[in-house]
């Protein structure tokens, strides 16, 4: 799963990913990003790339504008294009990138769960792949929101994670595929990243509380 990550809206992820206009605050970062909060979304808009803020937990249209009982900040690749939340923005084409440069995720040693922050080798920025919903509520506000599609973990990241799932990502140059092609060229992507192209370190356990929200974050520890 992915219930944390690390996400910026500056001029280098603006030209990486082409996103022209956006609705987003340039020079936006957040170093720990948690589920209900606004995140940079990059979509399709008359076939031309738009960065805006969307609510993360995915609110269906069914929902009338109000989110679910339920988690929505993840969608299992296996069931998106049959759980009822997801399988309408699925088949209705609605993908969408969240711009990365890391996510965090827990490994239980010894009865705690420590952090660790998981990247791109190297650091360069990349994509989560994604689903975007808009919600109409009674008074006809419009609610728009996402997910993270998640795929089985590969090797390097279930040691960490228990259940051995994994955010689907891309970089810059696959946007193309997973934004704009077919339903089944879509689906190429939604692979797991190869461990030889990721790394991961453990990090403070001030990124349990989402109060906490800096830089010194992604630091490594012991």
């Amino acid at each position: 799963m992915c219930g944390r990550f690390v996400s910026k809206t500056d001029a280098v992820i603006e030209r990486a990913f082409n996103v022209i206009p956006r609705q987003w605050t340039h020079d936006w970062a957040r170093y720990n990003v948690a589920p209900t909060q606004q995140v940079p979304v990059i979509r399709l808009a008359d076939g031309q790339r738009e960065g805006v803020m969307l609510r993360w937990g995915l609110v269906p249209t069914w929902a009338k504008g109000r989110p679910t009982n339920y988690s929505t900040i993840n969608a299992r690749v296996e069931t998106i294009d049959t759980a009822a939340t997801y399988r309408g923005p699925w088949q209705r084409g609605q993908r969408c990138i969240i711009p990365a440069l890391g996510y965090y995720e827990w490994q239980e040693v010894a009865g705690r769960k420590l952090p660790h922050f998981i990247r791109r080798a190297g650091g360069e920025p990349f994509g989560l792949c994604g689903l975007w919903e808009v919600s109409m509520a009674p008074d006809g506000k419009a609610l728009e929101s996402c997910t993270i599609i998640t795929v089985p973990a590969n090797p390097l990241v279930a040691q960490i994670h228990a259940k051995e799932r994994m955010p689907a990502m891309v970089i810059a140059e696959q946007c193309d595929v997973w934004l704009g092609g077919s339903v089944h060229d879509a689906r190429t992507a939604l692979a797991p990243v190869p461990a030889g192209l990721m790394d991961a370190y453990p990090v403070s356990t001030r990124v349990n509380s989402p109060r906490n929200d800096d830089p010194e974050l992604l630091e490594r520890v012991a």
